[in-house]
């Protein structure tokens, strides 16, 4: 849960989302019990407003360098501007199970 927090902490301060979720989604893939290895991002934020899809990828890339270089593997990342987000109906795409299976499913 360490590094879920510390990447929830990072996005705040850097982004103040108007809607922020830190998903572990380390359980839906072949990692031991307990990872903190996949996560899924949903960050709504004015901050995104005027940049390219890319731009808002790489930014959250940059400020989450050390934990890629680090304990996570992978981030779906799902950002919108508030307008954006309204028009999903507050809603993103759920992560698609992991093809490799999970260890706490027998497969993998």
């Amino acid at each position: 849960m360490v590094v879920q927090q510390d990447i929830e902490a990072r996005l705040r301060a850097a982004l103040q989302p108007a809607h922020l979720e830190v998903v572990n989604e380390s359980h839906m893939h072949s990692v031991p019990p307990n990872s903190e290895t996949h996560f899924r991002v949903v960050a709504v934020s004015d901050s995104f407003d005027g940049e390219r899809k890319v731009a808002r990828h790489q930014r959250i890339y940059q400020l989450l360098a050390a934990q890629m270089q680090g304990p996570v593997h992978a981030l779906a990342l799902h950002l919108y501007t508030p307008d954006e987000w309204r028009a999903r109906d507050e809603q993103s795409r759920q992560s698609p199970d992991c093809l490799g299976g999970s260890k706490a499913e027998g497969r993998g």
